[in-house]
């Protein structure tokens, strides 16, 4: 049975108190909705996602800032039920299953994904959902308690929630009202919905102290990276991915840009893949000459291959001259644009060694750099 996902974007900021739409505040550098989109994309067949009517550019930036695929970006209506329709309707004539997902959970796994996919499966429906922890009271408007509920009975629903393509379109046809969430219209157009075990930290994204949980979730993983080259006339002079006029260049096996060295260095040592000479010796005649913005891209597809984003990289380049401030901005928006995230992210740095060492009496550059993952 080939399995979508609908991610559900419509939602504001308002109680967040930010402008933009919840579902694209970063979350450990990534917005929340490529978050999802990515945890599903090794499990579906594909992925439309529903943004507010007008915010739909902002989504394809977003999922193609990041690399991450997805079907369709359409249109959503003016509340849940009628936007989760229309990513039913944007699916393909094959899609057997919908699994319905909202784009302010951020940390839902592949794992849960293919839960609630296998109990589609084998029962019919699948909604992921996790056993209340709290006793739970049922009070009046004002306060009073009337009873304790059975906490063993009850469960806190999560997404996504899945169902097969053909009942959730007939369910909506024929609701007789409007509910917060697909179980609920689900049951009461009569269909069984079965819960599946969830995950605790599959959060959703309310409010500011919601967000502030999300990023101290996120385990931070730090790296660093130095490198040096020697100066010398006849080459051109490449840092952060940027060519400078000057009468020097450095010398190395590629274009040798010290700072795109040390900082993807920094990268692979935060992810603990080794270094840049282990994934590109220069012992290959492949890697002769070639752009070090080619190599930080590589490299950054290894990172974010094993469960990585980039949360920030911040380079420090040390040369008594040529002068680089005119440059960094560049610099910064090349980087941003190799590693797949916001120029914000970006910190470059240019100092001298006030005519100390090598790079004081010019013979050469050398650069620092730190970079900041989270899994």
């Amino acid at each position: 049975m080939k399995a979508y996902a609908v991610i559900l974007c419509g939602g504001s900021g308002s109680r967040m108190g930010k402008k933009e739409n919840k579902t694209l505040l970063k979350i450990g550098g990534v917005p929340s909705a490529v978050r999802c989109a990515r945890a599903f994309a090794p499990a579906v067949a594909g992925t439309v996602l529903v943004a507010r009517a007008g915010d739909e550019k902002l989504f394809r930036d977003a999922l193609a800032a990041y690399g991450v695929p997805a079907l369709a970006v359409v249109p959503g209506g003016e509340d849940r039920q009628s936007s989760a329709l229309a990513g039913l309707r944007a699916l393909p004539a094959d899609a057997d299953i919908a699994l319905i997902h909202d784009g302010a959970r951020p940390f839902v796994t592949e794992e849960i994904v293919r839960r609630v996919m296998e109990s589609v499966e084998k029962y019919g429906s699948g909604v992921a959902a996790v056993p209340a922890r709290d006793t739970v009271k049922r009070a009046d408007p004002d306060g009073r308690v009337l009873e304790t509920l059975d906490r063993s009975e009850l469960w806190q629903m999560q997404t996504p929630q899945g169902f097969p393509v053909r009942d959730l379109l007939r369910a909506h046809e024929t609701a007789p009202g409007r509910y917060t969430d697909d179980a609920a219209l689900m049951e009461a157009a009569g269909y069984p919905v079965r819960l599946v075990m969830g995950g605790y930290d599959n959060i959703k994204l309310t409010s500011p102290e919601d967000l502030r949980m999300a990023n101290g979730m996120l385990t931070p993983r730090v790296g660093t990276g130095w490198d040096a080259h020697r100066l010398m006339e006849g080459r051109e002079l490449w840092l952060g991915g940027v060519k400078i006029p000057y009468e020097k260049g450095l010398l190395g096996h590629s274009d040798a840009d010290a700072a795109l060295h040390a900082l993807t260095d920094a990268l692979l040592g935060a992810a603990a893949l080794g270094d840049i000479g282990k994934l590109f010796p220069d012992s290959d005649k492949k890697y002769k000459g070639i752009s070090s913005l080619i190599l930080l891209e590589e490299a950054a597809r290894a990172i974010t291959g094993r469960g990585f984003s980039i949360g920030n990289v911040d380079v420090t380049i040390l040369a008594q001259a040529p002068k680089l401030a005119p440059y960094i901005p560049q610099m910064r928006e090349k980087i941003a644009g190799a590693l797949r995230i916001g120029a914000d992210q970006v910190s470059v740095k240019a100092t001298t060694s006030e005519g100390m060492g090598f790079e004081g009496r010019g013979e050469g550059i050398s650069a620092q750099a730190t970079a900041v993952l989270f899994r």
